[in-house]
């Protein structure tokens, strides 16, 4: 058995009671603070406490990260583009208002042009064009093994002399009706020297008539007439777009090739050449 010393057993108690003594007199001292501060209130003091212990544990917390709130997108203006007006086409059948004619003549993708919207220098006097007078003399040919004898009554006209026309036309039926069929001076495609009007000989009764293209000879042209380079110049139904009334006894030298594919396509040359 151990020897046991009293003593120290004895010293022990009494060191433990003294801590014991002496913490509730400094937890006493404490509370007496507490309740002096907060004027002896009880519930005060204890609410006071407890606020403390409850800032205390928030204090001691981790902190957390707040959750990321949702971010509406903003609003953006949308620039919506206006769709462009549709372009305005000129009205074929009205000479501008700007009656200067040009220094230079037209000319579309090797195609020379002349409308009411497309003048010609009032010096522009090219005669009637030998490649045009070579291919109608060769059509020509052509329709006299089918009993046909057709005839170029009228072609080339300078300036002077379609001044002359367009005046006595409009002295006889006014400027309204006259536009319609006869063009001014620097705007006619016989200026050109590549227009020519067609009719049968000894059927002069329908030269320069609507009635031609109800013969045979005009129904054969209308036909064949591309083959040779020619085409119907002012088509049927087309016055809003060539600027003239249908004239069944006018064609144009385009040459074979264009002259073709306007016929094969059914349009107009100022469809072809993209002015309309």
């Amino acid at each position: 058995m151990k020897f046991i010393d009293k003593g120290k057993q004895a010293n022990k108690k009494l060191y433990r009671k003294w801590m014991v003594i002496s913490l509730s007199a400094i937890m006493a001292a404490l509370a007496a603070m507490w309740f002096y501060i907060h004027d002896w209130n009880v519930e005060q003091s204890m609410r006071a406490l407890a606020e403390a212990v409850a800032i205390e544990e928030t204090a001691t917390e981790a902190p957390k990260e707040e959750a990321a709130m949702p971010v509406e997108p903003e609003e953006t203006e949308t620039s919506v583009e206006e769709e462009p007006a549709a372009e305005e086409k000129t009205d074929a059948t009205i000479y501008p208002a700007d009656s200067a004619l040009p220094e230079a003549p037209t000319v579309i993708n090797g195609v020379l042009l002349a409308n009411k919207q497309h003048p010609l220098p009032a010096t522009y006097a090219p005669g009637e064009v030998p490649e045009a007078r070579a291919a109608f003399e060769t059509m020509k040919a052509a329709a006299a093994e089918n009993g046909l004898n057709l005839s170029a009554f009228s072609t080339y006209r300078d300036f002077a002399r379609q001044k002359q026309l367009y005046e006595g036309y409009t002295a006889k039926d006014g400027q309204e009706a006259a536009d319609r069929y006869s063009a001014r001076p620097g705007y006619s495609e016989h200026q050109t020297g590549l227009a020519f009007d067609i009719g049968e000989a000894g059927k002069e009764q329908h030269w320069a008539s609507a009635s031609f293209g109800d013969t045979k000879g005009g129904k054969w042209l209308a036909a064949n007439a591309h083959a040779y380079g020619f085409i119907l110049r002012y088509p049927e139904g087309s016055e809003h777009i060539t600027g003239y009334m249908h004239e069944s006894w006018h064609f144009r030298y385009v040459g074979k090739d264009v002259a073709a594919d306007i016929h094969q396509k059914g349009i107009t040359l100022e469809e072809y050449l993209g002015v309309q």
